[in-house]
């Protein structure tokens, strides 16, 4: 008789509620159905790598890798980002590197978008070209060292259209000014941004990371071509039940940005149905992945 382990438990209990549950290093799910045979696949859309600045950079790694595994989490799209913005090319290359190697490190489980600050301009463009064409990078990250809809970004999104690769931005509606992210975007920018690039496909980093999330959820209603990932430390009731309302379940995206219990929280109560918690949780992400190939 097997052994009912921890994992097991959490396997069993979610698939009691029409969860999916990953089990083990799956293949690259964006090309195929999940290993563990579920509805479908769960995919972390918004995930985070650590510095290789930090001493133990490796641990932090290796127990973000378990905390997937026990909350049945089968794929996360990760960035690096450097300590202190705005970032150098010389600092986001080498957190690319990392993140390049880290695809290897956990082959299957790990996908990486290439971060960048767009004030670089040649170098940021020669950066994305290098993590899409030559690493098999997912997207591009932006972080707050420009606003959205400075002009400085639009090469960037004109890049990411071509590559058909989506854009993972920073963003976040703060009730006061936050002196350390003064061009910091909000989903009325990428709204904006959203409206004069039809053809792009954004995602609106962390509606639950602090801030108005309301007013971000309902700034995106008809920005159609921006996805909403449902990250954040923020866990007041009814996130995810009011984007549902407002812009639909098939722009919201499953992310944990590192507040991985919180993050499978938010959807496990949210009053949606079985099937539409398996867009979030990884139908929509797979399909926004596929737009490459």
């Amino acid at each position: 008789m097997p052994t009912f382990t921890r994992r097991r438990f959490v396997q069993a209990v979610l698939a009691a509620s029409g969860t999916a549950v990953g089990a083990g290093a799956p293949a690259v799910l964006a090309e195929g159905a999940p290993r563990h045979g579920g509805a479908g696949p769960v995919i972390d859309c918004h995930a985070h790598l650590h510095h290789h600045g930090e001493p133990d950079w490796k641990e932090k790694d290796r127990r973000l890798i378990e905390a997937a595994d026990k909350l049945g989490i089968d794929q996360l799209c990760c960035s690096i980002l450097t300590p202190k913005r705005p970032a150098s090319a010389e600092g986001f290359r080498e957190c690319n590197a990392w993140a390049a190697e880290a695809t290897r490190r956990f082959p299957g489980r790990v996908l990486a978008y290439c971060y960048v600050n767009p004030g670089h301009g040649r170098e940021a463009l020669d950066e994305i070209r290098r993590g899409v064409l030559d690493r098999g990078f997912v997207g591009v990250k932006l972080y707050n060292e420009h606003r959205c809809t400075e002009p400085v970004v639009f090469p960037v999104v004109e890049l990411s259209i071509e590559l058909r690769v989506p854009i993972l931005h920073h963003a976040g509606h703060s009730h006061y000014f936050v002196a350390d992210q003064p061009r910091m975007s909000d989903g009325g920018h990428l709204a904006e941004l959203a409206a004069r690039y039809p053809e792009a496909r954004l995602i609106c980093a962390h509606v639950g990371g602090g801030g108005d999330w309301e007013w971000t959820i309902k700034a995106l209603r008809h920005a159609r071509n921006v996805y909403l990932d449902t990250s954040g430390s923020v866990i007041d009731e009814g996130i995810v039940d009011l984007a549902a309302r407002v812009v639909g379940v098939d722009r919201l995206l499953f992310g944990c940005d590192m507040s991985m219990t919180a993050g499978v929280g938010k959807i496990r109560a949210a009053d949606l149905s079985p099937a539409d918690k398996q867009k979030i949780l990884g139908l929509n992400m797979q399909k926004l992945l596929a737009w490459r190939a």
